[in-house]
């Protein structure tokens, strides 16, 4: 296995890791405004992830930076060609991240409530483009033999990618719904796990007619593998949070969400972004890679700082351990919050 290869497996890491962590706060956004029945739940659900959220939005960013040194001509046609999907994408990154922060600044409830809002947006938004944008990556676009695209945006949005969209959002939506079980006391537990079952069953649907048709299109044994995986998974966590077992819901509902994007970059191996104008224009891990040396550097970089990052967010997550309820919150809305000493720990 050559370095360019390397680099391909540790930036489908870097993404699944993302979508893993990501995906259940995003799930959790979307959650505050269709479980949540007043503001004192919807603090809840917010405060399950308050302390994660920015932290997990890190892998993006290191997906991101490895794909600009590791593959340049791949990171420079895709944010070209998927420019305005993609800064719809950092727009509500960034209105997200002010939400977290500035809703309990003030004590107005229409201040609030308009923050509560961007924050359910700009959590099911991205949820769903990501689907989007990854389905097109492995479907192929058009890509010229100058290694640039040439479609427009309603290229994008084709049924593939559509029903990859879907998909994504439904899958962060119940991961994000077993992840509230998971993180809470009391009746909005309880409502969590009914809504997570519904959930799953439509995340079930939605999943096996994505991953069958990719399938189909670019499948091959190991991805027929991984998708026998998600499936299986994916079932089991259903089945789990139906019983109450919250714990192993989550790990299960995680191994769907890697199994699923397991299997979208092994269809998508050897290219990075396949071309539908003609298939030796294509992408690929050996024609749009950086030099040896630059991939060399990286490695040595990437060996040393990984096992820091990783340490230092398992800590995060073990010191934010704890469940949380309503009766952690202060029962006046009407006042920015202050952290309560049971919550600290959380």
């Amino acid at each position: 296995m050559e370095l360019h290869d390397v680099w391909f497996v540790l930036i489908a890491v870097l993404w699944t890791g993302y979508f893993f962590l990501e995906g259940f706060d995003f799930g959790v956004g979307v959650l505050t405004r269709t479980l949540a029945r007043d503001r004192r739940e919807r603090r809840v659900l917010i405060n399950t992830i308050g302390p994660v959220w920015d932290g997990n939005e890190v892998w993006l960013l290191t997906a991101g930076g490895a794909t600009f040194a590791a593959f340049p001509d791949w990171y420079a046609t895709l944010f070209s060609g998927f420019y305005l999907p993609l800064l719809i994408i950092l727009v509500c990154l960034i209105v997200r991240g002010v939400a977290f922060e500035y809703r309990a600044k003030r004590p107005e409830e229409k201040w609030q409530t308009n923050w509560e809002r961007a924050i359910f947006w700009t959590s099911l938004i991205p949820a769903f483009l990501w689907g989007v944008a990854f389905a097109n990556i492995v479907r192929g676009v058009a890509i010229d033999a100058n290694k640039e695209y040439t479609g427009g945006l309603l290229d994008l949005l084709n049924p593939y990618a559509l029903l990859g969209g879907a998909t994504t959002l439904a899958l962060f939506t119940f991961h994000g719904a077993v992840f509230t079980a998971l993180k809470t006391v009391g009746d909005i537990r309880v409502r969590a796990r009914a809504l997570a079952v519904r959930l799953g069953l439509l995340t079930a649907a939605l999943a096996v007619a994505f991953l069958g048709w990719t399938q189909l299109d670019r499948g091959d044994t190991t991805t027929l593998i991984a998708l026998a995986v998600a499936a299986l998974a994916l079932l089991a966590a259903v089945r789990a949070i139906a019983a109450g077992r919250e714990g192993w819901s989550f790990t299960l509902s995680g191994v769907t969400v890697v199994a699923a994007v397991a299997m979208l970059f092994l269809a998508l191996y050897p290219n990075v972004m396949p071309s539908t104008l003609d298939p030796s224009w294509s992408l690929t891990v050996a024609n749009s890679a950086s030099s040896p040396y630059t991939l060399t550097i990286m490695t040595w970089l990437a060996a040393l700082a990984t096992p820091l990052v990783l340490l230092y967010q398992g800590w995060t997550y073990w010191v934010f351990r704890k469940r949380i309820g309503t009766q952690h919150i202060a029962e006046t809305a009407d006042t920015p919050d202050t952290p309560h000493p049971e919550t600290t720990r959380t």
